[in-house]
């Protein structure tokens, strides 16, 4: 076949409200039901093959641990072997596959995720990872298809990015993947980067092993049923559950690792990246090393800030999703002058959370996703009620009897370095300091000083010669910045996704330069009339 195809236009998904009576709450209340009722038996995916260790976890609920969902089948070094076995047998069919082919493969996965796989894939994830159901929804189901639409139409634009040619040359590009495999290794606070990080690299004809969190396995498997409906050829993403150091001991040791696509904690990343560094002459290719790691995400108000903006960010932004966002609000930096008005409507606004299991839709927050987030934050909690420097405004309290519920708390500290304002919590624990309303400059300078991290941060103005001074002091505090806004909440094809410092290495999901880093470019010139002669005018007689 022979044409310059165009792919559809991308525009990101319309995200469902499940209102009262509408067809979507009804699908949804009805997959959950199905979830709950039966135990599934989760297997991994390796090349043609589901297989299973007899060695399994227990799924559970993050909001109702009693309750068991599923067990899945741990992986020990033979199958992370097999895994990248699988990954290499199938590279040389995938790679050589007309890329409209692979366009077409993740194109009808976004369809499928778009249609009869929503309910299904939402409610995995709120059983899963206990996520509310409008906070799966722009997770599981949107965002997870504008990813792999919006990767489609990037791809095409990456391939059409040629360069000029001169009289009598033809010079061109081509865009190969990359010599080796992928691993993919995913983090448990949001299905579709859980799906991206796999199928990015898949749809640029790379191949894939991919390890996601154990507390996201249950999605994971239905983003993997999905992959294989659409066509997604077998090994070419290949899904395992083995621990990171046994992963880890095998992957960063093979000749053929050619990359890794990761999202997790700071630490962890700079551990792959040492190993990476200690191997390096063991690999055929440098291996492309991209990853989004954390933050300690800030808010800062300005005196000429709107009250309500200001709550509303810092409700929104740090409550949301229990605070389990990379991106979340997690700091912020209140002018004295607003803080009387500001400090009721918090409290009057998180008082009135419900809290509580994801299947009751009035609750705005549920449960963190294991005894280990839930036991670090009830530590971090009991330390700042002894702290002279706090005050707990609201919340302090939880209960782990029969979920892993922290209530929203928002401590206040006299101190800009006190440890909540300097560490990632990754809950529902906002802190707040005060400052001097006539300091605003100095304390954005507390702002771009205090944390490691540089992923999301917001400012917060009316005057925009405030807006102008806060963007530009703080130019390398976050990869993504927002003006009047929440510091969450991207969109893909609309706020290019990562930060720089310990957040990681800002290759922006969602966007074209993510989909670069898993293309090697090989420079092609063909010459129509090649020179006959090695002499040069210059040498001649005059």
């Amino acid at each position: 076949m022979n044409g310059f195809f165009k792919v559809p236009t991308p525009i990101n998904e319309t995200v469902l409200n499940y209102a009262p009576g509408s067809k979507e709450r009804k699908e949804l209340k009805d997959a959950l039901n199905e979830a709950r009722a039966k135990v599934l038996d989760i297997p991994m995916y390796i090349g043609a093959d589901e297989v299973r260790s007899n060695n399994t976890i227990d799924i559970t609920p993050p909001h109702d641990h009693k309750h068991l969902l599923a067990k899945f089948h741990v992986s020990d070094a033979n199958h992370v072997t097999d895994a990248i076995n699988a990954s290499l047998a199938a590279k040389a069919s995938w790679e050589a596959l007309s890329w409209e082919q692979r366009a077409a493969i993740f194109l009808k996965a976004a369809d499928l995720i778009a249609g009869p796989y929503r309910a299904k894939l939402n409610a995995a994830t709120m059983l899963g990872q206990s996520k509310n159901a409008f906070q799966a929804e722009i997770d599981a189901a949107c965002e997870m298809i504008d990813f792999l639409r919006f990767n489609v139409a990037f791809m095409t634009q990456i391939y059409n990015d040629q360069p000029s040619s001169s009289k009598g040359i033809w010079n061109r590009i081509e865009y190969r993947p990359l010599e080796g495999f992928i691993y993919a290794l995913t983090p448990f606070n949001f299905t579709a980067i859980a799906g991206n990080l796999p199928s990015s690299a898949a749809m640029m004809g790379n191949v894939v092993v991919w390890k996601p969190s154990n507390t996201q396995v249950y999605a994971a498997n239905v983003l993997m049923e999905i992959f294989k409906k659409a066509g997604v050829p077998n090994g070419v993403i290949n899904l395992i559950y083995p621990s990171g150091p046994i992963a880890a001991d095998i992957i960063f040791n093979h000749a053929d690792f050619a990359g890794i696509h990761f999202t997790g904690s700071t630490s962890v990343f700079q551990s792959i990246w040492k190993s990476i560094g200690n191997n390096i002459h063991k690999y055929k290719t440098y291996p492309r090393i991209v990853g989004e790691t954390g933050g300690k995400d800030f808010v800062i108000a300005h005196r000429s800030a709107d009250v309500d903006i200001v709550a509303t960010a810092l409700l929104r932004g740090a409550f949301e999703y229990q605070g389990q966002k990379c991106s979340a609000a997690s700091r912020a930096y209140i002018p004295s002058n607003i803080w009387n008005e500001l400090k009721s409507k918090l409290v009057k606004e998180v008082s009135a959370f419900n809290v509580g299991p994801v299947e009751d839709f009035r609750n705005f927050v549920n449960a963190v996703i294991d005894e280990k987030s839930f036991d670090k934050l009830a530590n971090y909690i009991e330390e700042a009620k002894k702290d002279s420097s706090c005050e707990i405004l609201v919340g302090g309290t939880y209960d782990k009897s029969k979920g892993w519920f922290i209530n929203p708390t928002i401590i206040v500290t006299q101190n800009p370095k006190y440890v909540t304002m300097c560490e990632e919590l990754f809950g529902p624990v906002l802190t707040i300091y005060v400052y001097d309303e006539n300091k605003f400059d100095e304390t954005l300078d507390i702002v771009n000083s205090t944390s490691e991290y540089a992923l999301t941060g917001a400012i917060i103005a009316q005057d925009r010669y405030a807006i102008e001074t806060a963007t530009w002091k703080l130019r390398n505090s976050a990869g993504n910045f927002y003006i009047n806004d929440k510091p969450s909440g991207a969109v893909v094809g609309q706020q290019p996704f990562g930060g720089a410092r310990a957040s990681g290495t800002n290759d922006k999901a969602g966007s074209m330069i993510n989909l670069l880093r898993w293309v090697s470019l090989r420079t092609i010139k063909e010459t129509f009339v090649p020179p006959t002669k090695y002499e040069y005018d210059f040498m001649k007689e005059a």
